[in-house]
């Protein structure tokens, strides 16, 4: 089909790309159709230094319409759900283009934590605290994302020590962590499964640790 054709080539580009600040992942290697896309949190911003993961569902006729996107991870964002993760973004409706691409949207939505638009909400209550009470907003902001975005121990000798404890193999670990999730919260869904070991071709387990995370 022409439009998985699209999305691999551009998936291909991202990959190629050394100054590429967005990554992809396919949920099922076999379906081009189902993506997670990551990105950090802009700096300067209480978003800073958080691993942001969009859930991206491609349609049949793209370019043409637009990827319907949600994020997986919590956001206290006026323009993001803080229940759903639903996203307002003109270029995800109105004003989209075929000219954009997977990598333009995940860049549009980390300016969009940069400069939210309370003027049009997705999330009213959000955007009347950001409005009304900035250092409050920011306060919950930056909370929210060291407790949903960020892992809660990056230290090498922590997570090594933690996985030779578990018996959990790292190469397990890494499919996930790759993909934005954070390596303390990948293992413990992976203790929770009982998936000691995972490989690339179980798409089932794959599956399974994917609808864990959220």
């Amino acid at each position: 089909m022409i439009f998985s054709k699209r999305i691999y080539k551009e998936l291909q580009a991202i990959e190629k790309d050394p100054y590429t600040k967005v990554s992809f992942s396919l949920v099922n290697p076999n379906d081009l159709t189902k993506l997670k896309g990551s990105f950090v949190g802009p700096p300067d911003t209480p978003y800073e230094n958080g691993t942001f993961v969009v859930d991206i569902d491609v349609p049949s006729d793209y370019p043409f319409t637009p990827p319907k996107c949600k994020f997986d991870t919590k956001v206290y964002h006026p323009n993001i759900s803080s229940q759903t993760g639903a996203i307002c973004l003109d270029i995800l409706s109105r004003t989209w283009s075929p000219i954009y691409t997977l990598e333009s949207v995940l860049i549009s939505l980390q300016q969009l934590l940069e400069s939210p638009e309370p003027s049009d909400p997705q999330d009213a209550i959000v955007a009347e605290v950001y409005v009304k009470k900035k250092a409050e907003f920011d306060k919950t902001a930056r909370e929210w994302t060291k407790k949903y975005a960020t892992p809660k121990d990056t230290s090498p000798n922590s997570s090594n020590d933690e996985l030779e404890y578990s018996g959990i193999e790292p190469a397990t670990v890494e499919i996930f962590t790759s993909m934005g999730y954070p390596k303390d919260r990948v293992i413990q869904v992976l203790l929770d499964l009982d998936y000691k070991k995972i490989n690339t071709s179980e798409d089932t387990k794959i599956n399974s640790v994917f609808n864990a995370l959220g």
